[in-house]
């Protein structure tokens, strides 16, 4: 562990040399004279409050030498004349350089023993519109944001109770980025909060470069064959801090407008904030109606593709739906090239400028959907059904979780169409499977409250119910 050597002219050469102050453009050293004495601050350009950095500095070329005749130490100067509230001391020239890189000013001062690290920094963002992936009709409309500070300041305004606890830790040797770990201390499974600490405190990575991802990518089980999310993520500050007031811990990675939601379950993904902004009877209605639609995109394709090759299955009222237009590809061709279509057409959508999105949007339904049934290459049927599978995932708030169903489903009709009715049978079993062996990030299981068995638990995942008086 390097410290500082005390001397002013080797001290500052050094820092100047492990910052990079002439070989960066955004790495601002100032020299002062304070009280007769030599000083400098490190600060990184687009940082430093520069309002706060003046109305200090003001103050300090005013001091005389008699001011600060007897100061040794500087943490006898910070107490006197630092006027910033958030500022600490540190002699290890490691620990220095990284606050300075996330944003702190550093004060050196020659005579004194030890950097002052005033931490007023203006991090540059964007306001806190809602999100885009989580509109509400009724409720608030302010989102998280890439910046830590103002991200805490939304959940403490929402829980204004002092045993909300924001704790603070780094991942990355490069990064250095910041994690927050925000729970309520008197309601956190401690067991559950042990295990957070342990895993963040053990990951040994250089950088995090993808935000929440990466941070998600190292915590969780290593089953890269399992395609259900095993953390939710919400950009809504209430939604966080429901969760928070569950007991639940929320995970804050800087760079990220996204939070993590701990622990997860399977059956987690059944909620969205809407359904809290309707009457109970309402939001259970809403709840049940995206529950029941999302299994039937998951089994609708598979089993009518079941029944078009075995027409027995099907009542005789409903014999019209095993008897498709005859087209060019055969039925399973037809509903994988659809499927892979639509993925290509999100794709798209995304590298698509918005002045072009709505032409964009007429091309694709135009050439992918009339004219193909026209050339004879598609059935009318297999659109329909693959377009209500297409909308019922955008009725899931998690697109992880919509994936995952998009990837069985689609197994499933490859299962279907090697070994018909067993391949179904089959997938289906392996669904159950899958979902068994799940290996939750944390908590107690991925079909908790299922397996193990909660019944209250169960019941206020699958129902929206009153609110009680303590909340939860």
């Amino acid at each position: 562990m390097r410290k500082l050597r005390n001397e002013f002219r080797t001290d500052a050469a050094r820092l100047d040399a492990v910052l990079g102050v002439e070989r960066n453009c955004d790495m601002i050293s100032r020299d002062y004279i304070i009280g007769g004495r030599r000083g400098r601050i490190w600060v990184v350009d687009g940082y430093g409050a520069d309002a706060t950095l003046e109305r200090m500095a003001s103050y300090w070329l005013a001091l005389t030498p008699d001011n600060v005749a007897n100061l040794t130490d500087m943490q006898d100067f910070v107490d006197r004349f630092v006027t910033f509230s958030e500022v600490s001391v540190s002699e290890n020239i490691e620990e220095l350089v990284t606050a300075v890189l996330l944003g702190k000013t550093l004060l050196l001062l020659d005579g004194l023993t030890g950097g002052a690290l005033i931490d007023c920094k203006e991090y540059p963002c964007r306001g806190v519109d809602e999100p885009p992936d989580g509109k509400v009709l009724r409720g608030s409309h302010d989102g998280f944001i890439e910046a830590l500070v103002p991200n805490m300041a939304l959940l403490r305004r929402r829980i204004r109770d002092p045993r909300l606890t924001m704790e603070a830790h780094h991942i990355g040797d490069r990064s250095h980025t910041d994690v927050i770990l925000c729970y309520l201390d008197d309601k956190v499974d401690r067991a559950l909060l042990r295990a957070v600490r342990e895993k963040l405190d053990a990951v040994k990575v250089h950088s995090i470069t993808m935000g929440q991802e990466s941070v998600a990518e190292v915590l969780r089980p290593k089953q890269w064959y399992n395609p259900f999310p095993k953390v939710r993520y919400t950009e809504r500050p209430d939604s966080a801090s429901a969760c928070i007031l569950e007991g639940n811990i929320v995970l804050m990675v800087d760079n990220s407008p996204s939070v993590m939601l701990l622990p997860t379950t399977f059956f987690d993904f059944t909620q969205e904030a809407n359904e809290f902004y309707f009457p109970p009877l309402i939001g259970t209605y809403l709840r049940l109606l995206r529950i029941v639609v999302f299994v039937l995109s998951l089994f609708i394709t598979p089993f009518w593709f079941l029944t078009v090759n075995h027409p027995d299955l099907l009542p005789g009222w409903l014999n019209f739906l095993s008897a498709p237009e005859p087209v060019s590809l055969s039925m399973l061709a037809q509903l994988l090239v659809v499927e892979f279509l639509i993925d290509v057409l999100k794709l798209a959508s995304l590298n698509t400028p918005d002045s072009l999105s709505n032409s964009f949007s007429m091309l694709g339904a135009l050439i992918l959907g009339d004219f193909a049934v026209r050339a004879g290459w598609l059935g009318p049927e297999v659109l329909v059904y693959v377009a209500f599978v297409s909308v019922a995932a955008f009725a899931q708030p998690s697109y992880e979780m919509g994936y995952a169903f998009k990837l069985i489903r689609v197994s499933l009709l490859i299962l279907t169409g090697l070994f018909d009715v067993w391949g179904f049978v089959g997938g289906v079993i392996g669904l159950f499977v899958l979902l068994a062996t799940t290996k939750p990030m944390f908590g107690k299981g991925y079909l908790y409250p299922l397996a193990p068995f909660n019944a209250k638990a169960l019941r206020r995942l699958l129902f929206r119910v009153p609110i009680s008086p303590d909340n939860t």
